[in-house]
């Protein structure tokens, strides 16, 4: 804690920045030095006067740091302030939010690529102990031309491999509804783990694969019900294109149980690869 309060005595300099994204909680901008040789991420509430929790949640992902590896990972570098506000550094390692892409369905052989890397990037997390638990596109940066994926938003990950969540207002439930697993809404009785990364990356390849998410709903509560309870129509059924196997993977991953899931991320990428 007394690294954070040190770092955040800094200013930050001026710099040209560029939005990636605002997810209603923090905006993620790529900050790039005057003679454009360098670039580092910027993380910062979107609120002038952000919750306490929001300041907790960048407190959490840089006090990570030295769990994450920049080979799939966008390592915090620095938790600072400027003009009032904190702001965490991160490494930047290039590629725009997956976000970008998605809306329509995407070309088979790229979506694979991405598919692979993504499953790749959550394996190596889960193998340091770490689980997620807000696997989104937002969160996934991909390069589109080397193919490489990394991970951020680290704000609400869990050093324990298994813990349980409890029954609170989906409104202030960790993560994020639309990719939530069941468990972690707290209306099952299952624990929180690695798993449960697998169905948020499940909702992601879903969306990528058909443009849409597998469910739609008008307020948090719809959303909890449809994660615990509703099943979604398959990809191919979605789109003619989709072939049935890859169709496959991913209602596997939607599975509403853990115990019905791929049971390591290093298994659905071998899959994938397959």
């Amino acid at each position: 804690m007394e690294t954070t309060e040190r770092l955040w005595d800094k200013a930050l300099p001026v710099e040209t920045t560029e939005p990636l994204w605002d997810d209603g909680e923090f905006v993620l901008s790529r900050r790039v030095s005057g003679d454009g040789t360098a670039s580092v991420l910027l993380m910062v509430p979107t609120l002038a006067r952000p919750q306490p929790r929001t300041i907790r949640r960048l407190e959490h992902a840089y006090a990570l740091r030295d769990r994450l590896d920049p080979a799939w990972s966008a390592r915090p570098l620095a938790l600072t302030q400027s003009e009032g506000q904190p702001v965490l550094l991160l490494e930047d390692p290039g590629g725009d939010p997956l976000a970008r892409w998605l809306g329509r369905p995407m070309e088979l052989t790229w979506f694979l690529d991405v598919a692979v890397g993504l499953t790749g990037a959550l394996s190596r997390l889960h193998e340091c102990g770490l689980v997620h638990r807000d696997v989104k596109p937002a969160n996934i940066l991909v390069n589109a031309g080397s193919g490489r994926v990394t991970l951020t938003g680290f704000g609400v990950a869990s050093r324990v491999p298994r813990e349980r969540q409890a029954p609170e207002p989906p409104e202030v439930i960790a993560g994020t509804l639309a990719y939530m697993a069941p468990e972690q809404t707290g209306r099952m009785n299952r624990s929180v783990d690695s798993r449960s990364d697998l169905y948020a990356a499940g909702v992601t390849l879903y969306e990528m694969l058909t443009g849409t998410l597998p469910f739609t709903a008008a307020d948090p509560l719809e959303w909890v019900h449809c994660h615990v309870a509703r099943q979604p129509t398959s990809p191919s059924d979605r789109v003619v294109d989709v072939p049935e196997q890859v169709s496959a993977i991913v209602m596997k991953l939607l599975a509403k149980t853990p115990e019905e899931r791929y049971q390591t991320a290093a298994g659905v990428e071998a899959e994938l690869q397959r």
